[in-house]
Parts: structure tokens; sequence; C-alpha cells
């Protein structure tokens, strides 16, 4: 690298879960891939996992006082800036690690915070980060004012540090209220562009994140929208008129959903997804490439249960066929059958069988079978809006 060179190094992270009856180790390791793809997308460069078998969380320091010191050791000796766990750390958590290990520590709450506070563009956006980030700090807020160690007493050290806390809690909370107030006045500008936008038929991309949705939208309105191959391109809903056939409706895009969102987020975020909450049609792009494809279906379900957007037509639209591949078994393989070794065909015919009508398979990079999948969901629309423009049935 030049003398010159302004590249910005990154981030050297290590990332550490455990393994206990909640999640066995080939889960947390799935996990871990996510965790390392999340720091990855926020600038760091994981250098090593560690993983402990530990039937409940240590109540002081996450993992138990050797692993915790085996840790330390590694950061320590390889220069490691960020130590990130995979689950959310108490604040009395955060502050043991940090006093032992003397360097940054994030849980998974934070660094998608982080995340999200990087690829926040709009204003809207911006508010419903800002607000999730106040609500994840407010509990936590004791241990950002490391001056405030003057309180433990004796000559020259009294002082009114708790005081100082409690103030500053108080302006966390009134900013809070505040960014509530802004919030509420966006949502209902943006609840008045949607009266605006009539009866026209609504169609809305969900997903977990980094499936291609921003990809299926661009090529489906023949737009821009920013999409990248890293978590969480896309923040902000984008909506976008299309056409197919001689058939208009519209089209938006929202933000991925992915495990373990954390529950400031679901909340501030709610107002963005009331698009999906009011389309007539939902069209869950699933990432079939992906191992744990039926993992991440189960995580969109369950939010869209959470959000209140489970009462309406879904459409299960597997993306990335070109990327698929499979192990096939050998004739004298007796082991039983797990999901690398069934082929797309057999995919295609297996649990997904008894909803093929609502199953699509494209690849929205490679454009295929996009006629299918465009011929499909005209025919949806159709009715729809022919229920509702009952005299434009001139136009089909």
């Amino acid at each position: 690298m030049s003398e010159y060179s302004t590249a910005i190094e990154p981030e050297k992270v290590v990332l550490v879960g455990i393994i206990n009856q909640n999640q066995n180790e080939r889960e947390v390791q799935e996990y871990l891939d996510e965790l390392a793809f999340l720091a990855e997308t926020a600038g760091g460069l994981p250098m090593r996992r560690f993983l402990q078998k530990l039937e409940v969380q240590n109540p002081r320091s996450f993992v138990g006082p050797g692993k915790l010191q085996e840790i330390i050791a590694f950061v320590k000796e390889n220069d490691i800036q960020t130590i990130i766990f995979d689950d959310e750390l108490t604040p009395t958590q955060i502050r043991n690690i940090e006093k032992a290990a003397e360097c940054k520590i994030l849980d998974r709450t934070n660094l998608i915070l982080d995340i999200f506070a990087q690829r926040a563009r709009t204003a809207h956006a911006k508010v419903q980060v800002e607000l999730a980030q106040y609500q994840y700090l407010l509990p936590r807020l004791t241990r950002m004012w490391t001056h405030l160690e003057r309180q433990r007493g004796g000559i020259g050290l009294r002082g009114p540090g708790e005081t100082e806390i409690e103030t500053d809690r108080r302006i966390i909370r009134d900013k809070i209220a505040k960014l509530k107030e802004q919030l509420e006045k966006i949502d209902k500008q943006m609840a008045t562009q949607r009266k605006n936008r009539g009866q026209m038929v609504r169609v809305s991309l969900v997903g977990y994140t980094n499936v291609g949705k921003s990809t299926l939208m661009n090529l489906l309105s023949k737009s821009d929208v920013f999409a990248e191959d890293k978590l969480f391109a896309t923040l902000d809903t984008t909506v976008r008129k299309v056409v197919i056939g001689n058939l208009p409706f519209l089209l938006s895009d929202t933000v991925g959903f992915i495990r373990k969102l954390p529950h400031h987020l679901v909340e501030s975020f709610k107002s963005t997804l009331d698009e999906v909450r009011e389309a007539d049609i939902l069209l869950h792009v699933v990432d079939i490439s992906h191992p744990n494809f039926e993992d991440q279906i189960k995580v969109v379900e369950q939010t869209l249960h959470e959000i209140d957007g489970t009462d309406k037509p879904v459409y299960l639209v597997f993306n990335k066929i070109d990327a698929f591949t499979y192990v096939q078994k050998a004739d004298d393989d007796l082991t039983p059958m797990s999901r690398e070794n069934y082929s797309l065909e057999e995919i295609r015919n297996s649990w997904m069988a008894k909803n093929s009508e609502q199953c699509l398979f494209i690849s929205a990079k490679k454009k295929t079978n996009l006629e299918e999948f465009k011929s499909r969901i005209y025919q949806h629309i159709k009715e729809i809006h022919t229920s509702r423009f009952p005299f434009d049935n001139f136009l089909y």
C-alpha cells in the first residue's frame, strides 16, 4: 500500500458464541458465519472465532473466566481492536469484559445498529436508527462515563457522579421523546403519500437480508435502487410504479430481516414496514443458494407475524437458482439425505409441492424464468385490479 494511500484499514475483530440447549454447535457456527458477514459489512476483519459450551451465559463475563482469559490473550497478542459477541450483552457484562480486555466490546445488537447507522440515507431512516440507538444506549449508560469513577469516595474524589448520570439519562429520555414525535410527523406524511396513490394494486418485496430483493426491484421497475452483496444494502422503503403487459401496479422494496433482529429496530422500523402491512400481495424472496434458506424463511415469517403482515397472499420467490449447488450421493451411501443432497428439481417437488401454486424459481441476476414469474404475478394483479376497477376490463 502506498504511503499516500487514504484507504481505511479494516478493524481487526474476534467473534464469540456459546453452545447451549437452545443452540447446538452447527447452529452457532451458522450464526457466527452471519456475524462474520455483519462484521465485514461494518468494516471489520474477523480474525478468529471462540466457542464455549455453557448451560447458561456467565452473568459476569458471558463466557467462563478461563475462556475469557484465552480470548484476552489472543486479543493482546494480535492487536485486536474489537471483540464481538453473538448475543446481546448486559451492561454488567460489557463493563466487566471491557475492563479485563481493554478493548472495544460489541454485541450483535450494537453491530446491527452500527450498520443501520451507516446505511441510513433518508431523514426517515436516520430518525428510526437514532431512536433505536438511544433506546439501546439508555440502560447501558453507566459504562459510557468512565470519568464518573470519582464517586468511589476519598479526598478529592467526592462529586455529584450519580447526579451526572441521571442528568444524562434525562437528556436521552428527552431525545427519545423528541425522536418519537419527529417519527410520528414523518409517518403521517408517508401515510398521506400512500393515500394519494389511490387504489392501485400494491406488491411488496420482503425477505431475509441479501437475498436479491433490490436486484429484482431494479429488474422489474427498470430503476436504479442500490443493490450490493452486503447485509442491509437497503434500509429505506422504495416504491416504484411498474407495468407488466398493460397493467400498472406499485412495487415496494423493504429492509431485509435477519435472525436475532434487535427488538428496538423492529419497533422503530414498524412504520417503514407499513408498505408491507398495506400491500395486496407479498413476494417473499428467498436465496435458494444459501445452505440455510429454510431457517431464513422461518425468520421472515416470524417477523411478518410480529408486524401483522401475514393476512395476505404470499408468493415464495426462490431467487439465485444460477448459484444453487448440491452434492449428489453415491449409490452405496446409506446415510440419511440432507438438504445439501437435493437437486433443484427435487426441491421443486418435495416439501413445496403442496404449495406449488405460490412458488416461483428465478434468477434475477441472469433473468432466468422471468417471463413465467411476470405471467403468474400479472394474473394475480389482474384479478385484484378487475375487482376494483370493473370498467377497465376492456384493457385485458
